[in-house]
């Protein structure tokens, strides 16, 4: 919650799914989600607005020669807003993929498939 009491703007990119829908667990934690579908949309979304926090996925794509996934341009553009906080969904068996990302853009957590939404909402809660 801000201040004033108004949740704090959220933003969800669900560009595969195959989990729950975590809108419920956001706004338990104080934020107002917004979901889009796609890396491009949240783009867009980020230049209009500066979220909170931004809930995302990591999905390596091996057929990229200088990056990993399409995150990094998202999170090169959330970047320019530090105070963003990013939490990054990711398969374990692609760990060592997400290290290089970590290394060059600052995470406040990164959770492994099956999400544990007990940690999610621990996640969401630090630093509020």
């Amino acid at each position: 919650m801000t201040a004033d009491g108004k949740p704090k703007p959220l933003l969800a990119i669900i560009e595969l799914g195959g989990y729950p829908d975590f809108r419920p667990v956001y706004e338990r934690a104080g934020y107002l989600p917004q979901v889009v579908m796609s890396v491009r949309k949240a783009m867009a979304e980020i230049r209009r607005s500066a979220p909170a926090a931004v809930v995302c996925e990591f999905n390596f794509q091996s057929d990229f020669r200088d990056r990993t996934s399409t995150l990094e341009s998202l999170l090169a553009a959330i970047s320019h807003q530090p105070e963003t906080r990013v939490i990054v969904f990711y398969d374990r068996e692609h760990a060592h993929h997400l290290e290089r990302l970590k290394a060059r853009f600052p995470l406040h957590a990164v959770l492994p498939y099956p999400i544990d939404v007990v940690e999610l909402e621990r996640v969401l809660s630090i630093g509020q």
